[in-house]
C-alpha cells in the first residue's frame, strides 16, 4: 500500500511539473505577440531599415569582416564591441558577417516582452580619437558609438604624410562635428544648438516621432524649431557651405592636393598649414556631408581658415 501511495504521488508531482512548464510556455508565447503580430510594427521598420545603409549591406560587404572594421560595419562585431566596451581597433572581424539589424541596435528576444525595444546603450560616449571629449546625447548615445572620427590629424616636424587616399578622419565623423572637434588646425569649436538643443540629437532629427529606420533626416522633424522650413537648406546654409566648399575644392585642386577627375585626394607629403585644408575638406564635404547643418559656425570657421592656409 505504501509503495503504490508513492508511486501515486510522483504521478501527482510529474503531472503538476508538466503543467507548470506547459503554463510557461504558453506565457512566453503570449509575451512573443506583443511584436509578433499582424500589424507592420515589425515589417514596417524592416522594410524601411532596408532602404538604408545599415540594412543595404553594402558597408557590411566592404569591411565588415575586416579586423577593426568589423565593431562599426556588422551587427555583430558591434554587439562585441559595446557588450565588452572595445575599441574599434581591437574588434576582430568574421567570416559571416552580419548587417548592422534590429539586434545590433535594440535588446532582441533578452525578455520577450516589448522592452526588447529598448537600444543596446544610451550610455554617454567618449571620443576615443580625442582624450576628454564626451559625447552625451540621449538615444544618439547609440549611434555616436560608430559616427566618430577614427584618429586626429598628425603631423611630423611640420610635415604630414597622406599615405593612402583614405586619409582623413575616416567615414562618420558626425558626432565630432556636432561637438565642434575633430577638425584640422587652430580652429577652435563650440557644440551645435543641435547638440545641445536637440534632446535625443541624431535620432531626433533622423528618425522623428515615427522612428524611421530610413535614418533619413526628414523636413517635418526641422519644424519643432524651424517653423517656416520647407527644406534643410535654412536660411540658405547649405547653400553657402557648398559654396565655400568649392572654393576650398578649387585651391586644392590648383595645389596638386586633389585630384578633380578621380574625385580623391592625391598622396604625398604637405606642410601642416596645407594639409589641415586637405582635411577639413574631406571632414566637411567627403564625410560629415551635412553641408553645414550639423554644426553651421565651425564648418564655416575650418573653411574659412583652409582657405587662408592656401592663400585664398
Amino acid at each position: 500500500m505504501q509503495k503504490r501511495t508513492i508511486i501515486m504521488l510522483a504521478l501527482v508531482l510529474a503531472l503538476a511539473i508538466i503543467l507548470v512548464g506547459t503554463t510557461s510556455v504558453f506565457a512566453q508565447e503570449d509575451t512573443c505577440t506583443t511584436c509578433h503580430n499582424d500589424t507592420d510594427v515589425i515589417t514596417g521598420k524592416v522594410n524601411s531599415w532596408e532602404e538604408s545603409k545599415h540594412g543595404s549591406g553594402e558597408t557590411t560587404a566592404y569591411a565588415g569582416g575586416r579586423d577593426s572594421c568589423a565593431g562599426c560595419h556588422s551587427g555583430g562585431g558591434f554587439s562585441t564591441m559595446i557588450a565588452d566596451a572595445m575599441n574599434p581597433d581591437d574588434v576582430l572581424g568574421s567570416a559571416n558577417p552580419s548587417r548592422i539589424d534590429c539586434r545590433a541596435c535594440h535588446q532582441v528576444h533578452t525578455s520577450y516582452t516589448g522592452d526588447d525595444w529598448a537600444l543596446e546603450t544610451t550610455a554617454p560616449v567618449a571620443l576615443y580619437a580625442f582624450e576628454g571629449v564626451t559625447f552625451d546625447g540621449g538615444m544618439g548615445n547609440l549611434c555616436a558609438n560608430c559616427h566618430q572620427p577614427r584618429r586626429p590629424m598628425e603631423a611630423v616636424d611640420g610635415i604630414v604624410n597622406v599615405s593612402s587616399t583614405h586619409w582623413g578622419p575616416h567615414h562618420g565623423p558626425q558626432a565630432a562635428m556636432l561637438l565642434g572637434v575633430a577638425g584640422a588646425g587652430d580652429v577652435v569649436g563650440e557644440a551645435a544648438e543641435h547638440a545641445t538643443l536637440a534632446e535625443n540629437t541624431c535620432v531626433t532629427c533622423h528618425m522623428g516621432e515615427g522612428a524611421a529606420h530610413t535614418f533619413a533626416p526628414a523636413v517635418a522633424a526641422c519644424l519643432e524649431c524651424h517653423e517656416e522650413a520647407e527644406n534643410f537648406d535654412i536660411n540658405g546654409v547649405q547653400t553657402e557651405v557648398q559654396a565655400m566648399l568649392d572654393e576650398l575644392k578649387a585651391a586644392l585642386v590648383a595645389k596638386n592636393m586633389w585630384d578633380a577627375e578621380a574625385d580623391e585626394l592625391v598622396v604625398g607629403e604637405y606642410p601642416e598649414a596645407e594639409a589641415a585644408a586637405l582635411w577639413n575638406y574631406i571632414y566637411i564635404a567627403i564625410e560629415d556631408k551635412s553641408l553645414g547643418v550639423h554644426n553651421t559656425p565651425y564648418a564655416k570657421a575650418l573653411i574659412e581658415a583652409s582657405l587662408a592656409a592656401l592663400g585664398q
